[in-house]
């Protein structure tokens, strides 16, 4: 088995980090690994959406720290390491990440990359790179900043404390809590829910939320309205509304 194992529950497909020897710590294999199988899934008009697990009692405890030691500024810009955030950011199926256990460093990072955030009871989140010498480097001082408000972000990145699921949520970065052994089963009944809505739609409604993180909002409801625009030339629409109309489930085609 792989770094990264993929199973699938109809249009939902599951990934599991699988490097248990390490506290599924993210090596430049698992994340290589991981970019290579959220690419593949991408491109697969049978998946609707994405889970992405370390399983009910770990997700991931950060950066493989002995790989970044002697690692220069020149070989880190230049290494499959960061083309793979780079290709984890792009892709366009929404995920949902099943936090078990500890989310640390970069495991923190790709937990808060996705889309949604399903929490075991038992999770914990922080940013302890600052206690390295290092800071951030995959999104950990901007999401928090855009999730929870600048001044928590600076009081989670600047002292390295971790944060547990209660307070997650509180703070806007949790859409759910369960049970730990239920964390996987429960994000993937979520991400059921998003797999069963207009494949299209899906897409163009997740670019447009993201937008808000990055564009002025004149700017970005202006993105918003021509996603709408595209959707309106799509089939799905004029199912959805007729299966409305006949109290009936739609029947999407991506088209």
């Amino acid at each position: 088995m792989g770094k990264v194992t993929t199973s699938h529950d109809g249009a939902v497909a599951v990934l599991t980090l699988n490097s248990p020897d390490n506290r599924n710590a993210l090596s430049t294999d698992l994340l290589v690994e991981l970019a290579d199988a959220l690419e593949e899934l991408d491109a697969d008009d049978g998946v609707h959406a994405i889970v992405l697990t370390g399983g009910p009692s770990l997700f991931a405890s950060g950066a493989d720290v002995r790989q970044l030691r002697d690692l220069s500024p020149v070989e880190y810009a230049a290494s499959p390491r960061a083309t793979s955030w780079r290709r984890i950011g792009a892709v366009g199926t929404p995920v949902v990440a099943a936090v078990a256990g500890v989310a640390l460093g970069g495991g923190c990072e790709l937990a808060l990359a996705a889309d949604l955030v399903v929490a075991a009871d038992t999770a914990v989140f922080g940013q302890p790179e600052v206690r390295l010498g290092l800071v951030p480097g995959a999104g950990g001082t901007q999401r928090w900043a855009r999730a929870a408000g600048r001044y928590t972000a600076a009081g989670v990145v600047l002292t390295g404390r971790t944060v547990d699921a209660f307070e997650a949520r509180d703070l806007g970065l949790v859409h759910r809590i369960v049970p730990a052994q239920r964390v996987v089963a429960a994000a993937v009944t979520v991400a059921g829910q998003i797999a069963a809505n207009g494949p299209l739609a899906v897409r163009a409604a997740r670019a447009a939320v993201r937008r808000a993180e990055e564009l002025p909002l004149g700017a970005a409801m202006e993105f918003e309205r021509q996603q709408l625009l595209l959707m309106l030339t799509s089939d799905d629409h004029v199912e959805g509304i007729t299966a409305l109309l006949d109290k009936r489930a739609p029947r999407f085609t991506g088209r």
